[in-house]
């Protein structure tokens, strides 16, 4: 049994669906809310030391919880604290907690006209994941501003501090991610003191604010567009509306090497015909596919149902699988391996799930 220091709220039995986008989710055997960095470490070190089966757990976001729940410790990071400092003229190095809650720490930066953030407002989630999914939205990625982040080593029990260079940051991934070695504390960020945006690179957020590609925008008014563009595809979260019920993007965009893209361009021409557009973008070693397009042109609709009409995808964007009050985490997984295996046999390509599965696999 694990002991917890003085003030820590220690609970049995709590159902993980309550701290999820998804509503989904049982029970944790036994809940730990950490309120601070040391708790964080005493708890998580204290269930190493004892050889408990341990889920750290943050905004529940991008995580798909089992029906039956988490036979184990639950520690849910609630740290708090967002503080600046001037490192050189025009640039500011932001210290974030990483139980923040992430979307308010963009607007932050915002009121303070902080560039570098804005293009990421509106992603639910806590400050601690986006370095593990080297979070990114609409052409900016976290790899761009971070310096640092402080973590804890769970093999060696220490706290030490990675640079951004050594997290392995990569589109959606780290060194970090598919790995419960290392938790993550607080991260550092290097914005602009400018009040500008960085380079508007995305077309479609280019086309709502009506600026060419690479200019420069004031912060708030890129912050708005990026809301509003997310409002209209249900990825800002609203209690009142099921469409917003998810954990956001449920599939990567698939990136595959120059030889496999151009084969599996073929055979998506072959099937759509070829005078249509294929969305490609430009990636390492390869290109990378428009998961959304594939899932629309392979027959799965916004709003396709699954079980019981319990799940469905997204009637805004199709990339999204969304509970509808009372689907189960079978359900959501029903409807995954449809879309998945449906994109498969149309056109030969592989979609990966992005949360992060707690007693399930797809």
């Amino acid at each position: 049994m694990t002991t917890s220091r003085p003030g820590t709220d220690v609970r049995s039995a709590v159902p993980l669906s309550g701290y999820t986008t998804l509503r989904l989710g049982g029970p944790a055997t036994r809940f730990i809310e950490a309120r601070t960095a040391r708790e964080v470490v005493d708890a998580v070190r204290a269930a190493d030391d004892a050889g408990e089966t341990l889920l750290v757990l943050g905004g529940g976001s991008n995580v798909l919880v089992s029906d039956e729940g988490f036979d184990g410790t639950v520690v849910h990071i609630a740290t708090k604290g967002v503080a600046e400092d001037c490192t050189t003229p025009g640039r500011v190095q932001l210290t974030a907690e990483a139980g923040e809650n992430w979307d308010d720490v963009v607007a932050k930066t915002v009121s303070a006209g902080l560039g570098g953030l804005e293009c990421l407002s509106g992603i639910p989630g806590l400050v601690g994941a986006t370095p593990v999914q080297n979070v990114g939205a609409y052409g900016v990625e976290i790899s761009e501003v971070l310096l640092s982040v402080d973590l804890l080593d769970r093999a060696s029990g220490e706290v030490r501090t990675l640079t951004a260079d050594q997290l392995g940051l990569a589109y959606r991934t780290s060194v970090l991610k598919g790995t419960d070695r290392a938790v993550v504390l607080r991260v550092r960020f290097e914005l602009a003191d400018t009040g500008m945006s960085a380079p508007i690179r995305y077309s479609e957020l280019a086309n709502t604010l009506g600026v060419a590609p690479g200019e420069r925008v004031p912060v708030d008014r890129v912050r708005q567009s990026v809301l509003d563009l997310r409002r209209g595809k249900g990825m800002v979260l609203d209690e009142d509306d099921h469409d917003t019920w998810s954990a956001g993007s449920f599939f990567t965009n698939p990136v595959l090497p120059h030889d496999e893209l151009a084969e599996a361009v073929q055979r998506i021409a072959a099937y759509v015909g070829e005078d249509v557009r294929i969305p490609q973008y430009p990636a390492d070693g390869g290109g990378k596919l428009s998961a959304a397009w594939l899932i629309e042109r392979a027959g799965f609709v916004k709003g396709y149902p699954g079980p019981g009409n319990r799940v469905s995808l997204s009637h805004s964007h199709t990339l999204a699988l969304t509970n509808r009050g009372d689907g189960t985490t079978a359900d959501l997984l029903s409807l995954a391996r449809e879309v998945r295996d449906g994109v498969h046999k149309v056109f030969g390509v592989r979609l990966e799930a992005e949360p992060v599965l707690v007693g399930v696999a797809l």
